[in-house]
């Protein structure tokens, strides 16, 4: 019987494109768990056309534990689980902490309770480059000291970070590894699947897009009194493919038992700062489009600076980022027309 693999909020941005190159890597059966609380059903028929192939999946709230252990209970031969589902808008969180600290928290403590339930030995946890937060020293490594949580959202990166580690090294049968994303960006090359959030963006690359596209009228950089070399912030963009391929190396590092530690932590970065308007230079450059933009106040819980070492991934995990940012904007910029033409349809 094929090995299953669980993807937590897998309707999402990371975890569709995650879920496309399970299947086109992989024989692992991959089932679906998502609310669609910032994504819709459809995106599975989008992986299907992509991939030829079906998907199971549940719409369950995660925090809801009498539902993810009735619907659940009959999966059988489950290797692994990938966990995506958790909120991640920096300035929501700041508006609404409690939202982020009664989601993301008890969504993470019932999928590990389920885990131990199930005796399933393998799991993935979607972190954050958040936990770093104002760090003097860069590029930061896996070894950098975490400093104070410049928001809610990091903050519930940071501890969900402590209960997986707690929680494996009391399971002598569990292993489990710690991803920390950068900033991922960009769509699938067919441009048939991207970043789709419901409400409006909070993101750069999205806004960049719907600005260009017209759905935005401007859009405003938050801040430029930084100390970098152009005074915007300085962010490691990572393309999403890219982010997903780590995935899909990083369960068959667990179910393959390459792990050197019962728990592992890895950077998801491609190593290199790009700055808000760099970023935004990139975009005019590829499309030839000029973007309607002005210079605002600076945003609470932005972080000034932060991009990777990912030596260790690359080691480790025998993962290297292929994506450079011209190439993660025009991805970006050919979904969002594809999104466009769907519309107009």
């Amino acid at each position: 019987m094929d090995k299953t693999i669980i993807v937590t909020g897998g309707a999402g941005f990371i975890g569709s494109h995650t879920i496309i190159e399970l299947l086109q890597q992989t024989n692992y059966n991959v089932v679906s768990i998502d609310n669609y609380s910032n994504s819709g059903k459809e995106t599975y028929n989008r992986i299907e056309k992509i991939t030829g192939k079906k998907i199971n999946y549940f719409e369950l709230d995660l925090c809801d534990w009498g539902s993810l252990d009735k619907n659940l209970s009959a999966l059988k031969n489950i290797a692994g689980v990938i966990h995506f589902a958790a909120f991640k808008s920096v300035p929501e969180s700041m508006t609404d902490p409690l939202l982020y600290y009664h989601n993301n928290i008890e969504s993470l403590v019932n999928i590990l309770r389920f885990c131990k339930e199930k005796n399933i030995p393998n799991f993935i946890f979607s972190s954050s480059c958040s936990v770093y937060g104002n760090i003097n020293k860069l590029p930061v490594t896996e070894d950098s000291p975490l400093t104070k949580a410049e928001s809610p959202y990091a903050y519930t990166k940071q501890v969900g970070e402590q209960i997986v580690d707690s929680f494996t090294k009391t399971n002598t049968d569990f292993s489990s590894v710690i991803l920390r994303y950068f900033n991922p960006v960009g769509a699938h090359k067919s441009a048939q699947i991207g970043e789709l959030p419901l409400g409006p963006p909070t993101s750069l690359v999205p806004i960049i897009t719907r600005t260009a596209i017209g759905l935005i009228s401007k859009m405003h950089v938050h801040g430029d009194t930084y100390n970098t070399r152009d005074g915007s912030c300085i962010r490691d963009y990572i393309h999403v493919t890219d982010i997903a391929d780590a995935h899909v190396k990083a369960i068959q590092y667990l179910i393959e038992n390459k792990n050197k530690h019962n728990v592992s932590l890895f950077n998801l970065g491609t190593g290199t700062g790009v700055t808000v308007l760099e970023a935004i230079n990139s975009f005019e450059k590829v499309t030839g489009l000029k973007l309607n933009y002005e210079i605002g106040l600076r945003r609470d819980g932005d972080v000034e600076s932060i991009y990777a070492n990912n030596n260790l991934a690359k080691q480790e995990l025998n993962w290297e980022p292929k994506f450079n940012i011209d190439a993660m904007m025009l991805s970006a910029w050919k979904w969002q027309q594809h999104l466009s033409e769907i519309k107009k349809n």
